[in-house]
């Protein structure tokens, strides 16, 4: 029989833990916010190292309010380019090979994500009988529904049926086997009533759906809606000029008193005289007033990188653009602050990325004109208003450790945009963080040089 005085090694191991875990115990130890600690002891923080969180935020993203014969009403509704190609009779009601998607596809040929509103409203649904459309338009006049007898109908025992939904010629939904109406579930074309009864039916169409009509009231419901959304370009194609005006008010003001920096591009509305609002210049072949290049250009300049220019970019659209234009219409198309499109020999090519801003001054130079250069600024704007939003607003104390954590996360980010060459000529010593007038303010003094593409070529050939 073993001698139970002698511990094993295992036993004496967890003897010696138990003494540390006394002594610990005995005395003070965890974690500490202030240091008021009365027992002895050691209290430690673990955290990680500080680390610069500032990132380029992406391009890509568009708003457009638009006319549609099917989808939601008085709301804002988001659509993937992805999305698009695979749903596009779902959330517009067409297919996206579809004529009447053409402008849509000229937006996503480029844009990422759109933010549409549809700006037509008073709309009727179409319905029948049986079924009421999702959504108001005309569209939902080509729904149609169609009722027969399940394979295990049975008149006196078992009246069962196979309810199908067609939009135009292809069937968008079929359910198997339902007794009633409330067995039917709604899809995404059609509420069912469920007051009705069911009865076969061999093709029911759905009438009386309408558009509705579009005023200066949409464009103002949407402008107050997309207020809260961000967004790199906004997109207008509505060629009234009180419309237009709105649009341009709009930008002006969401950029200099709210500090959301984006551009909006218009039809002809170099009136503007701003670097928030491009304005497009050239109509349609067929019909030289027609703004529908505004749809293409708005989408490729959301997602034109901040590092690059739209400037002799070669249009990819499905447009017959007029191009036609003398070199001497070119130039001054330049110097009013036109966005045109010209042909350079079979070719359409954008012939400079510029915005409406004409009137230079000694606060803001004719560098304001170019669109490379507001996408760096908007870059920056939107990305640290971003930054101190999420990281330091009402988090961080305002003393010299925070600001050099602030001047820290603006110097990386600034860091990330040299590297990808938007600017230049950037040191650390180009940002300073100071305490502002109030103790809850900070003052950011900022000097950057964006980088533009090269569009000039001036050179002397000397021969010997």
């Amino acid at each position: 029989m073993k001698d139970r005085s002698v511990l094993s090694e295992d036993g004496k191991q967890n003897r010696r833990i138990c003494e540390r875990r006394e002594l610990i115990m005995a005395l003070g130890g965890g974690t500490w916010l202030t240091q008021s600690k009365v027992l002895p002891g050691s209290y430690i923080n673990f955290v990680s190292a500080a680390k610069a969180s500032a990132a380029l935020s992406d391009r890509g993203t568009v708003t457009m309010p638009v006319e549609l014969s099917w989808g939601p009403e008085d709301q804002v509704f988001t659509v993937e380019s992805g999305d698009f190609q695979k749903n596009s009779q779902e959330i517009f009601g067409y297919a996206y090979t579809d004529e009447r998607m053409q402008m849509m596809r000229e937006i996503f040929s480029h844009a990422k994500t759109a933010h549409f509103y549809r700006v037509n409203s008073g709309g009727v649904k179409a319905s029948n009988k049986f079924a009421s459309a999702r959504y108001s338009g005309t569209r939902g006049n080509d729904l149609k529904i169609v009722i027969t007898k399940n394979e295990n109908y049975a008149e006196e025992t078992n009246k069962v049926y196979d309810v199908a939904t067609y939009l135009g010629t292809s069937c968008v939904d079929f359910q198997q086997g339902v007794q009633e109406m409330g067995d039917l579930r709604d899809n995404s074309y059609v509420t069912f009533l469920s007051s009705a009864s069911l009865e076969p039916t061999a093709s029911l169409p759905l009438t009386g759906g309408t558009d509705g009509s579009t005023d200066d009231g949409g464009y103002q419901k949407y402008l107050d809606k997309i207020e809260s959304y961000s967004f790199n370009t906004m997109g207008c194609a509505c060629t009234e000029e009180t419309v237009k005006a709105l649009f341009a008010a709009f930008t002006k003001r969401m950029r200099e008193e709210n500090g959301v920096k984006f551009q909006t591009v218009l039809f002809r509305y170099t009136k503007a005289d701003h670097e928030g609002v491009i304005s497009v210049e050239n109509g349609l072949a067929a019909a030289k007033d027609d703004a529908s290049l505004v749809y293409w250009t708005a989408g490729a300049e959301a997602a034109c990188e901040v590092n690059r220019s739209l400037t002799n970019v070669t249009y990819d659209g499905e447009l017959d653009i007029d191009a036609e234009y003398t070199q001497t219409q070119l130039e001054e198309a330049i110097k009013s602050g036109k966005l045109i499109f010209h042909k350079v020999n079979d070719e359409i090519r954008l012939l400079t990325d510029i915005n409406t801003f004409v009137s230079v001054t000694d606060e803001k130079s004719a560098d304001f004109s170019s669109n490379q250069t507001v996408r760096v600024l908007a870059q920056i704007g939107n990305d640290i208003a971003a930054l101190f939003n999420r990281k330091y607003l009402g988090k961080v104390p305002n003393d010299e450790a925070g600001r050099i954590s602030l001047w820290n996360d603006i110097v990386k980010h600034h860091e990330q945009l040299q590297s990808i060459r938007a600017i230049e000529g950037f040191s650390s010593s180009n940002v300073t963080v100071e305490i502002g007038d109030t103790k809850k303010s900070v003052l950011v003094t900022d000097y950057v040089t964006p980088v533009n593409a090269m569009e000039q070529l001036y050179m002397t050939v000397i021969v010997q």
